[in-house]
């Protein structure tokens, strides 16, 4: 027996759809949710800061003057970092901040969250969430009565009305299944998925 997921805007006389107990029916696991999480915001940051050595400034080829008899310190380029025109000491180079962490560890924590959203009724199913018009007050109308400060919308495939419609709705992100991350996840105060999303993510977690 399948767990049991509301329906919202329910035109076809739906009230729920039944899901897989094995992915919406998990344990909270605070400790992989945090670090999905921090993984995937370590992720995102781009680590391009990059200064430049001595061998990276151009120039400074020749010996600024003869090594004895001048009264001056010794020197060999004028490119060192203790010149002002020289290249930096422990100059910083660009680097990555990913973190590993393997595709079922990542899949446990994805049930995880979405387990926690059913048991917190923060997750429902809706099958005409999908717009035939690209007008912000059409979808703004199916929306009204949820009390969310930030709303995720979850499809199968993008569609254009929906994702044109939601751009003038600051509290609305619209998002494929297979695009699904776990900050969206965790952000939303309120997670609206279509049926056709579920089955995706119920095919990629199983």
């Amino acid at each position: 027996m399948g767990l049991q997921i509301p329906a919202l805007n329910k035109n076809d006389g739906t009230n729920s759809i039944e899901v897989n107990e094995s992915i919406f029916g998990q344990s909270y696991n605070e400790t992989l949710i945090h670090q999905l999480v921090v993984r995937y915001m370590a992720g995102s940051r781009a680590g391009t800061k990059g200064q430049k050595t001595r061998s990276d400034v151009s120039g400074g080829g020749s010996k600024p003057w003869r090594q004895k008899g001048t009264g001056r310190a010794r020197s060999g380029t004028t490119r060192s970092p203790v010149w002002r025109t020289g290249g930096v000491a422990f100059a910083a180079r660009p680097r990555s901040y990913d973190q590993k962490l393997n595709k079922k560890m990542f899949r446990v924590g994805i049930k995880s969250i979405l387990s926690e959203l059913l048991r917190q009724d923060r997750l429902v199913v809706s099958s005409d969430i999908l717009l035939a018009s690209v007008k912000t007050k059409d979808l703004y109308n199916k929306l009204k009565d949820i009390d969310a400060k930030r709303i995720l919308i979850i499809v199968d495939a993008i569609n254009v009305n929906l994702a044109l419609a939601s751009r003038n709705l600051p509290y609305v992100e619209v998002v494929e299944a297979i695009n699904l991350n776990p900050v969206l996840l965790v952000s939303a105060d309120k997670v609206i998925a279509t049926p056709g999303a579920l089955n995706m993510l119920e095919e990629r977690l199983l």
